[in-house]
């Protein structure tokens, strides 16, 4: 983490849905600024660690008997930075990938698979707008319109 105070923060989020019920897989230990990557079940919407943004090396697991649920859930919650959905399915991904509402949806993949020539950016309370080389210059350009009558 970027500074022992945000490890905390972070501890003390994992900490909270422990008390909550939540069951920890593996992980729970910090040291320093370094939080051991954290696996969590039993987390319910009102977690912190699911309801907010931890951005932290934790993860919550929520299981769901159909896949239109789990979309529902996860378009119901007010982020949308990066949605990453994993199935030997093409088909399936194919069909639910533009169902999620996210900035980016990763098919088989982390979020962290990025070049820089990709937009990047988010959704709802993620954001608004795109990163990248492309809308860098956009952002730094001035338009204007000429016109000519002859």
């Amino acid at each position: 983490m970027i500074t022992r105070q945000h490890a905390e923060r972070a501890m003390s989020w994992v900490a909270e849905a422990v008390a909550k019920g939540a069951e920890v897989l593996t992980g729970n230990k910090c040291e320093g600024s370094v939080i051991e990557p954290t696996v969590l079940r039993g987390v319910s919407a009102d977690m912190k660690v699911v309801c907010q943004e931890i951005f932290a090396p934790v993860v919550s697991i929520i299981e769901f008997d159909q896949l239109d649920e789990a979309v529902a859930y996860a378009n119901a919650q007010p982020f949308g930075l990066a949605a990453g959905l994993f199935t030997a399915d093409l088909k399936t991904a194919l069909r639910t990938a533009p169902k999620l509402n996210f900035g980016g949806v990763h098919i088989n993949e982390a979020s962290s698979a990025r070049v820089d020539i990709m937009p990047f950016g988010g959704v709802k309370d993620s954001g608004f707008g795109r990163e990248g080389p492309s809308y860098a210059v956009h952002e730094m350009t001035e338009e204007r319109l000429i016109t000519i009558a002859y």
